[in-house]
Order: structure tokens, then C-alpha cells, then sequence
């Protein structure tokens, strides 16, 4: 008798078990490694920016030593850069208080956190005033200073805006500028744009899952 070609062959049971769970068993193997990677993205609450072509480059005298510091010289920290100035009446002042109440609830890791603050106003913020304003909410906060140049020089690396506004009769000024911290990792490389009105909580969750 002829065996009907166009009939599909029957599969042994044993290689159809073994064919379910090859296939049972990549689709595990597969789902874990998912799962990991998941796991393993970070979820920010301030915005992430890795992988911007910017911030990379700051160098300006810390008012502190008089020396030139850049942030080379933070390898291995989480650095907190913001631009400010010390005639700041609202802005600066809550964020340089909220960087304190971060490295506080940081606890034994507050270390591992720098913050820089640059000022936008080099005319009015001398090193005297700058090295007593800054380590004022914070011993451990460093202030830097450029001039004017420098100072434009910085803001444009950060892509940070500011822009002198005059008072009504002349005799003083305000300063407009950007309202926010930007936070490097460990390796320097910017990773997030912090608002100033962000929760403490959130900012110190932010930086543990960087660090």
C-alpha cells in the first residue's frame, strides 16, 4: 500500500514535549532578561536630560581659594550646578536652602554631593560676598566666579538665560535668569534638569539612584 505524500507525518510525543519546552524555556530566558533591563532604567522625577551635548565644560575661580575649578575636579561625586546671584531676592536663596535639606536627608552618602553655584552677576559678587553667601547655607557648597566674559561663556555651555533688567529709576538692577539646577553623575556627564520648585524628596531620590 502507497502512504498518501500530502498527509502530514504524525510527531512523536517525546520530540513535541521537548519542542514546548525548548520554546517555554526561551521564552523565559528572554522575558528575565526584559525584566532586568526594566528594572535597570531609571525612573527620574526631575527631567531627564542624558545624553545632552551640553554642560560638559566649566572652569572659574572658586572664591573660597582664589584657585581655577572645573569640574574635572568632581570626578567620582554628584555635582549640582546652579546660576544665581547673591542680590537674588526669591529664586536662589529657596533653591541654595533646598540643596542643604538634599544633602542633609542624603545622610552618610551627603558626601557624595558637590553643588556649584555660578553667579550670573560678577559685577555685584565679589569673592568676598560670594565666600560669604554661599558655604552660608551650606559649608560644604562652593561658589564660583568668572568675568563678565567667563560668566557668558558658562551660561552658554549650561544654555542657561540671563539678561540684566534695570529698576524703574535707574539706580539698581535685577537679574532674569534660569530657574533650575542641573545635576551631574559620577562620571560627569549631565543627566538631569532640576526645577526649583521640585520636592526635596523627589530631588533625593533622584540623586541616590545616581549615585
Amino acid at each position: 500500500m502507497q502512504r498518501d505524500h500530502s498527509l502530514p507525518l504524525p510527531v512523536p510525543r517525546r520530540r513535541q514535549f521537548s519542542a514546548l519546552g525548548l520554546a517555554a524555556g526561551v521564552a523565559f530566558v528572554l522575558g528575565t532578561t526584559l525584566a532586568g533591563c526594566k528594572d535597570e532604567t531609571p525612573s527620574f522625577k526631575s527631567t531627564d536630560i542624558t545624553g545632552a551635548d551640553y554642560g560638559k565644560r566649566l572652569t572659574l575661580t572658586n572664591v573660597s581659594t582664589g584657585k581655577p575649578t572645573s569640574l574635572e575636579d568632581f570626578r567620582g561625586k554628584l555635582v549640582m550646578v546652579f546660576f544665581g546671584f547673591t542680590h537674588c531676592p526669591d529664586v536662589c536663596p529657596t533653591t541654595l536652602s533646598k540643596a542643604a535639606e538634599v544633602r542633609k536627608a542624603l545622610g552618610p552618602e551627603a558626601d557624595r554631593l558637590q553643588v556649584l553655584f555660578v553667579t550670573v552677576d560678577p559685577e555685584r559678587d565679589t569673592p568676598e560676598a560670594l565666600a560669604k553667601y554661599v558655604p552660608a547655607f551650606d559649608p560644604s557648597f562652593i561658589g564660583l566666579r568668572g568675568d563678565d566674559d567667563e560668566t557668558r561663556k558658562a551660561a552658554r555651555e549650561f544654555k542657561v538665560f540671563f539678561q540684566k533688567v534695570p529698576n524703574r529709576d535707574g539706580t539698581s538692577y535685577n537679574v532674569d535668569h534660569t530657574a533650575a539646577s542641573y545635576i551631574l553623575d559620577t562620571e560627569g556627564r549631565l543627566r538631569l534638569f532640576v526645577r526649583h520648585t521640585q520636592p526635596v524628596e523627589e530631588i533625593v531620590g533622584d540623586l541616590r539612584q545616581l549615585i
